[in-house]
């Protein structure tokens, strides 16, 4: 697909995604004519793309003409299309994407007649990652890099408006990040991520003792509940060798953990105090970057440590900061088939 077409394609799935319909690429062989399938309320629309700068009453009815597919139907996306030009799309039962701002399309089981935002503008993101937004979609497709991610489905997962998860994935897609399928093109998503991960930590004197009750609910660990709420996550070197990285571990080794939130952060502090130096920290914590990394929490028998862990992924980006001996363990480390390697 040349760039045109790509940038065709970002533009009609974000005009759709705005209506509240996923427009997605379909699993199919080349050639077939099929460029998306629109999915209102479980139904399968396969349409069909036609890109022109400017679509007159002409123009229309020769794109009307070269389309003799009766399993498809056309959608014309134009900078300007002329109102006899629409009025003829939608008589023959077809559609369009004005990129002024109209989107209109007619089959026999929809009717969509709306104005959508003016999605040059929406697509002129300057970084796809920008904010704590741009981050949470990027790791949601790199937890899963192996699912097709829908705009409308992505976004309830996150607690985002379709149009922000909309408007990032399409600046993926223009930046190469992820394919039409919302799914990464290459190691470099992760990479990019890495760049833009918090670093600072705050040093604890003291470790919470996984038998006191009485700091289990000011702290939020959630050790008893951590498939279900949030809680204390270990990450870094420690998570790491848990998770079988080739690296040494000691057991007077600092553990570094992620925590749900700044008050869970403010309470770990006064309660267990903080330390004076790294060198004599009991332990670290941060308030977790995404949400995803307290609340995709996991333990297994072999995890001697019996903290629960975050997702291998964040393991891996807290790798990535040291350029050293971080990123050689990244380069010897594949973790077992539960999860796929993206770096």
């Amino acid at each position: 697909m040349n760039n045109q077409a790509s940038a065709v394609e970002a533009f009609v799935i974000d005009a759709f995604a705005e209506l509240g319909i996923d427009a997605q690429p379909p699993i199919r062989e080349p050639g077939t004519g099929i460029d998306l399938v629109l999915d209102p309320d479980g139904l399968a629309v396969p349409i069909q793309m036609k890109y022109r700068s400017l679509v007159t009453d002409q123009v229309a009815e020769r794109l009307l003409t070269e389309n003799q597919s009766t399993d498809t139907t056309l959608f014309v996306v134009s900078d300007r299309l002329t109102e006899t030009a629409r009025a003829i799309l939608v008589q023959r039962r077809c559609g369009y994407l004005d990129l002024r701002g109209r989107l209109a399309i007619r089959t026999g089981s929809m009717v969509i007649d709306a104005e959508v935002k003016t999605l040059q503008k929406r697509l002129e993101r300057s970084e796809a990652l920008s904010g704590k937004a741009g981050l949470e979609v990027a790791v949601s497709v790199l937890m899963h890099p192996e699912r097709t991610f829908a705009v409308r489905e992505l976004a309830r997962e996150l607690g985002r408006s379709p149009s922000t998860v909309s408007e990032i994935l399409a600046a993926l897609r223009r930046d190469g990040f992820v394919d039409a399928r919302n799914m990464p093109t290459s190691t470099d998503l992760f990479w990019q991520v890495a760049e833009r991960w918090p670093k600072p930590r705050v040093h604890l004197a003291a470790l919470p003792s996984r038998g006191d009750a009485t700091l289990m609910r000011p702290l939020r660990l959630n050790l008893d509940t951590i498939e279900k709420e949030p809680g204390w996550a270990l990450t870094d070197s420690a998570a790491a060798a848990m998770y079988g990285a080739p690296l040494a571990f000691r057991s007077d080794q600092t553990l570094d953990f992620f925590v749900p939130d700044p008050s869970t952060l403010r309470r770990a502090t006064t309660l267990l105090g903080t330390s004076a130096s790294a060198m004599q920290a009991k332990a670290t914590l941060r308030v977790a970057p995404v949400p995803a990394a307290v609340n995709h929490r996991v333990n297994f028998d072999s995890n001697a440590l019996e903290w629960p862990l975050t997702h291998p992924l964040f393991v891996a980006l807290d790798l990535a900061q040291d350029a050293g001996r971080g990123r050689e363990i990244l380069d010897a480390w594949t973790p077992d088939v539960r999860w796929t390697r993206v770096w």
